[in-house]
């Protein structure tokens, strides 16, 4: 989908005071965004690339594809973004960089990966050597400490269910996650999807299963598709795990992770700034977010008739009552 979906999020916030030393007079930067949806982070992006002197409408153009609903296109979203002739592609998710690294090698690409050093898409987070640079947030280490925390916050849990994005999660961490379950006497399915159609009765089949608590698993096709777990959960009463802390904000019963707007206001631009004034991928390390929050939805687990013990509560960053 085009960009103007999303643009009116923040085209009437208030425009920052101009840092524009750094930029060539008279030019036009070109950004291309290839994203899953869009997401109240993005405002925090684009207010963060006004105050640092980038202006959509004064010297700065945005192409934006999101890939979120429309999986099976992303690879034709990358070629136009590359066909655009833009500056920078920015894009979040495996399948998001996969697209972009398979269409262009010679464009700087800004992503927000699971894990940029494991899944091959650079060779040093110091120092990365192809094209691509941006942000790893250990999501797949993570998958393993929410699975954790989701067992402590559901007492007496026996079967759970963790659903997986087949293009973001390998079977070894699958695997993993199975022994750790079985290692505390609880049953875990995996239950995986590969396209958004596909989640709805990947939840059923968990429920079916005879799981009462669901990790759903780090994934940008999974993120964009939260709302539609977070009501499907609550409607199969299945205590669920996002990775977000954002989402338990919205409604999901409990969260860990970096916060998004961590992501797209105090990492992401800055990089970006770097990318665009000419600064070579190689001199921009790949990062990694230093700030996991807990956040637990009471009200949520009150409907749902999950009693989260008390001591979990008390190490919650936030608790929405």
């Amino acid at each position: 989908m085009r960009r103007r979906k999303f643009i009116t999020l923040f085209g009437g916030a208030a425009a920052w005071p101009l840092a524009a030393r750094a930029q060539q007079a008279g030019r036009t930067y070109r950004l291309g965004c290839l994203l899953p949806l869009p997401h109240n982070a993005l405002i925090a992006f684009f207010d963060e690339l006004r105050r640092r002197g980038f202006i959509e409408g004064q010297n700065l153009t945005v192409e934006y594809r999101e890939y979120g609903l429309h999986v099976g296109l992303i690879s034709q979203y990358a070629a136009e973004l590359v066909n655009a002739r833009v500056d920078v592609i920015t894009t979040g998710g495996n399948a998001g960089v996969r697209a972009a690294q398979q269409a262009t090698k010679t464009i700087p690409i800004l992503a927000i990966s699971d894990d940029l050093l494991g899944s091959g898409f650079v060779d040093s987070l110091a120092r990365p050597t192809g094209n691509i640079t941006g942000v790893s947030i250990f999501a797949t280490e993570l998958d393993g400490k929410r699975q954790e925390v989701l067992i402590e916050a559901v007492p007496g849990l026996r079967r759970m269910a963790a659903l997986a994005d087949t293009n973001t999660t390998a079977d070894a961490k699958l695997n993993a996650l199975q022994e750790a379950a079985r290692a505390r006497d609880i049953e875990l399915s995996i239950h995986r999807i590969a396209k958004g159609d596909e989640i709805v009765a990947a939840i059923d089949m968990a429920k079916a299963s005879g799981a009462t608590a669901l990790n759903v698993l780090a994934s940008a096709l999974l993120s964009a598709n939260r709302q539609l777990i977070v009501d499907r959960a609550a409607a199969l009463r299945l205590a669920a795990m996002y990775q977000w802390p954002e989402i338990a904000e919205e409604g999901g019963f409990i969260a860990y992770g970096p916060r998004l707007i961590h992501l797209y206001r105090d990492l992401l631009p800055r990089q970006l700034v770097q990318l665009l004034r000419g600064t070579k991928v190689a001199d921009i390390p790949a990062e990694q977010p230093t700030k996991f929050e807990l956040v637990i939805n009471l009200k949520t687990a009150n409907a749902m008739g999950v009693t989260v013990p008390a001591a979990l509560v008390a190490r919650a960053d936030k608790v929405v009552e």
